[in-house]
């Protein structure tokens, strides 16, 4: 079995609010029974700072294609120059993705012990 693989870089202009200083892109599929749980934990985090936009495939296959993304549900979180800094494949719990989240916009600010499960693309 292949493991599942990311991009490690978004082009921020394929995506919404561009100018932001974060992006959580959720790929996923209406097929997908995980997925709605996914793109749900996703846009609670939705606010000045963090664009948060569901590319379902069968709207945007496209970007599927483009980004290589074989495995959904797949979170991809971006910073503003598009570099993937945190990637879930499936379902990550509420409190993973927010501390995820939290420490990459104020490093530092998840207690020791809290780590999150995602994973970080070699950069």
């Amino acid at each position: 079995m292949q493991k599942a693989s990311w991009p490690a870089q978004l082009d921020r202009d394929d995506f919404v609010s561009p100018e932001a200083p974060w992006l959580v892109a959720v790929f996923s599929s209406s097929t997908c029974r995980s997925c709605a749980g996914v793109r749900e934990k996703a846009l609670a985090m939705e606010c000045a700072e963090v664009a948060v936009e569901d590319i379902d495939v069968g709207d945007r296959k496209d970007l599927h294609e483009r980004y290589a993304i074989e495995a959904v549900p797949m979170l991809l979180v971006a910073d503003a120059e598009g570099i993937v800094r945190v990637s879930f494949v499936g379902s990550p719990s509420a409190a993973d993705l927010w501390a995820a989240v939290a420490e990459l916009r104020e490093p530092g600010s998840v207690p020791e012990g809290c780590d999150h499960h995602g994973s970080t693309p070699e950069l």
